[in-house]
């Protein structure tokens, strides 16, 4: 599989760390830094990862900052990108079988490297459920001006009344 990486100063040792396991185990990396502790701006290395992953260069990708967040959101800005933030394996296995997450965002600053590893194998060795879950993975990118339209209807009206799951996916 090949795999993008990216961190920002607050980050990149884990990253350096992820690159060398992932290699170690088979996987090609597509490392877009950083490389050091010179502070740089995160939503650089977020976007970075979040092409290389919607282009279809890379299969899956790996963020790593100091608290996971700030680079998410600059990865979930890329159209086709699933970023999840996540902190314990259960949570990493849900972004995958529910969300078909395709990027994984990692603290350095706030989670230890043994739970990092924990985090590494349940995102690589998850699948994706498919079945209801498409369904509504779809929808996080028809976001339209429809959709939005829709959506100022619900809040002018105080309740979100057509969000129906279709009976053959239940």
């Amino acid at each position: 599989m090949k795999i993008a990486l990216g961190a920002d100063h607050a980050g990149f040792e884990y990253k350096d760390r992820i690159a060398d396991m992932l290699r170690k185990t088979g996987h090609e990396v597509l490392d877009f830094g950083t490389h050091d502790a010179t502070p740089v701006d995160y939503p650089q290395y977020g976007y970075a990862v979040g092409e290389a992953v919607a282009s279809g260069q890379a299969d899956r990708g790996i963020v790593v900052c100091g608290s996971s967040l700030g680079i998410a959101m600059a990865a979930n800005k890329v159209p086709g990108v699933r970023c999840a933030p996540v902190f314990e394996p259960y949570m990493t296995e849900l972004a995958r079988r529910h969300n078909d997450a395709n990027v994984l965002a990692l603290s350095e600053r706030l989670t230890g490297w043994e739970m990092t590893e924990q985090l590494l194998r349940a995102f690589f060795d998850t699948p994706f459920e498919g079945g209801r879950h498409a369904h509504r993975t779809e929808q996080l990118f028809q976001f339209t001006d429809d959709q939005r339209t829709r959506t100022l209807k619900a809040i002018e009206g105080g309740s979100v009344t057509d969000a129906q799951t279709p009976k053959d996916l239940l």
